[in-house]
C-alpha cells in the first residue's frame, strides 16, 4: 500500500494525481472574500463567487486536496439518513426540499465540468440500497415510498441486478453520479485562477476577528482584511464550543481491489446494515485488463480505536465472501467525517459570529454533495439573494429532532475526560514498539511518545488544544487523534484536521 513519508495512507486519488502549489501568505492583505480550505467546498464556493465577479482570496493549511476531499470516495448518492428518516424526522417539506438541493447540486457538479472542460472521470450511473438483514426489509419499503414522495425517480426490485450475490428486495436510485475528487479539484482551481482568484497554500488560518463591515483573519504568515470569511474546513476551527456540540467526528475505512474489467456492472450501491458498507468502481485512466473496486466503511468515533488496520481486513473479507472475482488491494486509506446529530448538514452563517462569516460542515458520508449545496447557499447569501434551503441547512438551528443521537454523543465525549485520571497506555517509553505511539506517564504528567523506525522519539504535549481533552496514537494512519471532538496530528504535532489550529507542544523528556 502506498503510505506518505510519516506513514499516513494515500487514497487512490492522492496516487493519481498531482495538483498545483500556490506559495504562502507572506503578507498582509485585503479582500471580499476570503475562503479558508481547499477541498470541494472552499474551492467550489471561490469558483461561484469570483464568476459573480467578486474578488476571492483562498487560503488553505497545507495544499490543494490535501484534506478530506481527497480521501473520499467520491460519490453523489442520496442522503445517508436516507429519505424516509428525514420525513420521519422533519416532515415531507423538508425531504422535498433536501431531495431538490442533492439534485441541483449534482447538476451544477456536472454543468462545471462542461463548462471548463474538466477531465474528471464524471458519469452519470444509478445506485441501489439494499437490506439482507429480514428485519430492515421494512425499511426498503419505507425508502421507496419516502422517496417517491420527496420527488426522486425510483424503482423497487426483487434485487441488485447484476451482480455476483442475492441482495434481496432494493430500492433503485436514477440518474446518481461519481467522479475523480482531486481531477474535479484540479479542473475548479485553473478556473478560479483564470477568474482573478488568488491561492496561498501552507497557510493556517489561526483566527477570526470582526463585525458585520470587516473580518480580520489571522495566518501564520500575515492578515487578510475582507468584507466575508468562508470557513470550508471540513470542521470549524473559530468556533471553539458551539458547532462541536451538533456534530461528532467518525472515521471511515475504503480499500481498493482489483477486478477484472466489466466483471461488476458499473453502478453504485449501499447497504442498510450496522455496520454499513458502500461501493464503486473507478477505471484508471491508462489501458488494463482490470478496474478498481473501491469499498468503504467500518466507521467509529475519531480516536476511540487505537489500533483499525483489523477495519481494513474486515472489508477485505465482507467483500471477497459477496465477490468471489476480486484479486489484490490496491490501495487502503481512511476519511473523517462529520455526522451531525440530527441527519442535516450545517450550511451558512456561524452561530457565533457576525452575519458575515459563514460555515460549511456537517457533510454525514455525503461530502461531495452537501459541500457543493453548501458552496450554492453561501454563494447566495453573499451575493444577498434568497436561497430555498437556507432554512432547512442552518447552522444556527436548535438540535430538536436526533435529541437521543445528541445527549449519546455529548456523554460520549465527557467520558473520555476521565481519561487524564488513568494511568500511561505503556508502563515505560522502552515498551513502545518502533514505527508506533503510546501515552506514557513519567511522574506526574503524561507524555505523548512516538517511537521512530530508527528508535527516535518524537515526544508531545498530549493535551489537545482545542478544548483539552488526551489524543490516542493511531496505529493505522500514525497519527494522534483527539477522541472527543476529532482534532488530528501527525507524529511532530502539526495540525492535520481540526478544530484545532494549534499544534500539539513538542516537549523535553
Amino acid at each position: 500500500m502506498p503510505y506518505t513519508r510519516k506513514g499516513s495512507s494515500v487514497s487512490l486519488w492522492q496516487a493519481t494525481t498531482k495538483l498545483p502549489t500556490f506559495p504562502p501568505l507572506e503578507n498582509d492583505v485585503e479582500t471580499e472574500v476570503c475562503v479558508i480550505g481547499g477541498g470541494i467546498a472552499g474551492l467550489t464556493t471561490a469558483y461561484l463567487l469570483s464568476e459573480e465577479g467578486k474578488k476571492v482570496l483562498l487560503i488553505e493549511a497545507k495544499t490543494i486536496g490535501a484534506g478530506e476531499t481527497g480521501r473520499t470516495t467520491a460519490h453523489f448518492f442520496p442522503p445517508d439518513e436516507w429519505y424516509h428518516t428525514i420525513e420521519n424526522t422533519f416532515g415531507i417539506d423538508h425531504s422535498i426540499l433536501v431531495a431538490e438541493s442533492f439534485s441541483k447540486a449534482v447538476d451544477l457538479v456536472e454543468s462545471i465540468i462542461d463548462k471548463e472542460h474538466i477531465e474528471c472521470s464524471f458519469e452519470r450511473l444509478n445506485g441501489y440500497l439494499y437490506s439482507l438483514s429480514d428485519k430492515e426489509l421494512n425499511a426498503i419499503d419505507k425508502e421507496f415510498e419516502a422517496a417517491r414522495r420527496a420527488g426522486i425517480t425510483v424503482q423497487k426490485l426483487e434485487e441488485v441486478p447484476g451482480i455476483s450475490f442475492a441482495t434481496g428486495p432494493c430500492v433503485k436510485y436514477f440518474d446518481q453520479a461519481q467522479f475523480h475528487p482531486l481531477k474535479y479539484l484540479n479542473g475548479l482551481t485553473q478556473a478560479f485562477i483564470e477568474n482573478g482568484g488568488i491561492i496561498h497554500c501552507d497557510t493556517r488560518a489561526l483566527k477570526i476577528d470582526g463585525d458585520n463591515s470587516m473580518q480580520v483573519v489571522s495566518t501564520n504568515g500575515g492578515k487578510v482584511r475582507t468584507k466575508a470569511v468562508v470557513v470550508a474546513t471540513n470542521t470549524p476551527f473559530n468556533d471553539t464550543v458551539v458547532m462541536h456540540t451538533k456534530q461528532a467526528a467518525y472515521m471511515t475505512y475504503v480499500i481498493g481491489l482489483r477486478v477484472p474489467k466489466g466483471s461488476i456492472p458499473r453502478i453504485l450501491i449501499w447497504d442498510t446494515g450496522d455496520p454499513y458498507y458502500y461501493l464503486r468502481l473507478e477505471t484508471p485512466d491508462f489501458k488494463t485488463d482490470y478496474e478498481i473496486l473501491v469499498v468503504g466503511g467500518r466507521d467509529h468515533r475519531v480516536g476511540q480505536d487505537l489500533h483499525p488496520e483489523h477495519r481494513y481486513e474486515e472489508i477485505e473479507q465482507w467483500v471477497r465472501e459477496r465477490f468471489p472475482m476480486v484479486q489484490s488491494v490496491e490501495y487502503q486509506w481512511s476519511g473523517e467525517i462529520m455526522e451531525p446529530v440530527d441527519g442535516l448538514a450545517f450550511l451558512g452563517r456561524n452561530p457565533m459570529d457576525d452575519n458575515n462569516v459563514f460555515v460549511i460542515t456537517g457533510d454525514s458520508g455525503n461530502g461531495m454533495t452537501h459541500c457543493t449545496i453548501g458552496a450554492m447557499i453561501v454563494n447566495d447569501l453573499i451575493m444577498e439573494r434568497s436561497n430555498p434551503w437556507t432554512s432547512i441547512y442552518n447552522p444556527q438551528r436548535t438540535i430538536i429532532h436526533g435529541i437521543s443521537d445528541f445527549v449519546s454523543e455529548q456523554t460520549n465525549t465527557l467520558t473520555q475526560y476521565s481519561d487524564w485520571l488513568k494511568g500511561g497506555e505503556v508502563a515505560a517509553i522502552n515498551d513502545i514498539p518502533l514505527g508506533q505511539g503510546a501515552i506514557v506517564q513519567i511522574g506526574v504528567r503524561k507524555i505523548a511518545v512516538f517511537k521512530d523506525e530508527q528508535g527516535k522519539l518524537h515526544p508531545l504535549s498530549p493535551k489537545c488544544p482545542h478544548l483539552g481533552c488526551i489524543v490516542h496514537f493511531n496505529s493505522a494512519e500514525r497519527s494522534w487523534d483527539c477522541p472527543c471532538h476529532g482534532s488530528r496530528f501527525d507524529t511532530d504535532g502539526e495540525v492535520l484536521h481540526g478544530p484545532a489550529s494549534t499544534s500539539l507542544p513538542i516537549i523535553s523528556l
